[in-house]
């Protein structure tokens, strides 16, 4: 399953936010640094509306959505990479996950405590990515140490990693994340990939903002905005406080109150869906009268791959895959005047699945 960790600065609202992704309180939160040690873990569902339309198209209760696992990850401080507040157990929670959101406080409130005693969310985001490239640095001056010796006696493998360390090594002084596709080849993409590094994750800002700043933003936010855009990366908008109140309410309430505020979707909604576009993912979805099923897939991914993902003898033993486009089968009702109208067609193992399609997979074991 996927993992994404909410990571920041104490007290700028990760906590809070956790609780109203999980619609829980499993996460504790309090006005002091800290407040969170051992990481809190929840799965949360992928909001798709496609899914209850099919549901009473194929006649089914059963509706299981994809998921995201959400790690609460304690709060990072100026000397974490030197373990400073119980900062190499925290670094070492964050290298297990595959995306970063990183929460960033674009709020006023003198009622909350800053680590720092003053609000400058690019300060913040800097504290946080140096405190990340420094501790990657460590983990990549030892790989290199060790891997140069072989390089040296001409090991092939080992000439290239060490040339991929040094080149680490460099990107990482600018002590920010690093775009892996645009410095590395395919190559070296996998010599990367395999070292785990923190500063090499994709990262969403997350912008916390009072009440009265989530529909606009605020100067905090538009300075976050220009940072994420100059770094290739994505930031999103939200209030903790009024997130983890919508999750109190009903679907229908927290409507209502979404409209109150002019806001036509939760910010957690804007946030799950932009993990899922930062990490290139698409959506396949299995239909009928036991269960309505959605399945994340990398996109590319050819139908045999998209067959794996269910059971890997699927992956294994595959024939032919028969595919409707949600559209399609929205439109037609069922998969019988789906058939009849000559919409759903029969692929081979060269088809790249596309987000949405319908899918029923021919296999063999």
């Amino acid at each position: 399953m996927l993992r994404t960790g909410i990571v920041g600065l104490p007290n700028v609202g990760k906590s809070t936010l956790f609780n109203a992704l999980t619609s829980a309180r499993n996460a504790q939160s309090a006005n002091y640094p800290f407040c969170t040690i051992e990481p809190n873990i929840g799965v949360v569902n992928v909001p798709d509306s496609r899914l209850d339309v099919l549901k009473d198209l194929v006649h089914t209760n059963v509706v299981i959505p994809t998921a995201i696992e959400f790690v609460d990850i304690a709060g990072l401080v100026k000397g974490a990479s030197k373990g400073e507040g119980l900062g190499n157990q925290f670094l070492h929670n964050i290298r297990e996950v595959d995306a970063i959101i990183q929460v960033v406080r674009c709020f006023d409130d003198e009622n909350t405590i800053h680590v720092s005693g003053k609000i400058n969310p690019l300060d913040d985001i800097e504290t946080i990515n140096t405190e990340l490239a420094l501790a990657d640095i460590a983990s990549v001056e030892k790989r290199l140490a060790k891997v140069s010796k072989v390089a040296k006696t001409g090991d092939k493998s080992a000439a290239l990693e060490t040339e991929v360390l040094n080149k680490l090594m460099t990107l990482l002084s600018d002590c920010s994340f690093i775009n892996v596709k645009e410095h590395f080849n395919e190559d070296e993409q996998a010599v990367v990939k395999e070292l785990h590094l923190m500063s090499t994750k994709p990262v969403i800002y997350c912008a916390n903002v009072s009440e009265f700043d989530l529909k606009e933003g605020n100067d905090y936010t538009k300075r976050v905005g220009e940072y994420a855009k100059s770094h290739n990366a994505d930031m999103v908008i939200i209030c903790a406080k009024i997130e983890e109140e919508l999750s109190d309410l009903s679907q229908e309430e927290a409507k209502e109150y979404l409209e109150e505020l002019g806001i036509e979707d939760t910010g957690i909604n804007k946030m799950i869906k932009s993990v899922y576009n930062l990490l290139n993912l698409r959506t396949f979805i299995t239909a009928g009268e036991k269960e309505v099923r959605a399945w994340t897939i990398p996109a590319g991914a050819k139908a045999p791959q998209a067959a794996g993902v269910i059971h890997t003898d699927f992956e294994k033993g595959f024939i032919k895959a028969e595919i409707t486009s949600y559209k399609d089968f929205v439109d037609c009702g069922s998969y019988t005047a789906c058939k009849d109208k000559g919409v759903t067609r029969i692929e081979g193992k060269d088809y790249v699945i596309e987000d949405g399609d319908i899918v029923h997979f021919r296999f063999s074991v």
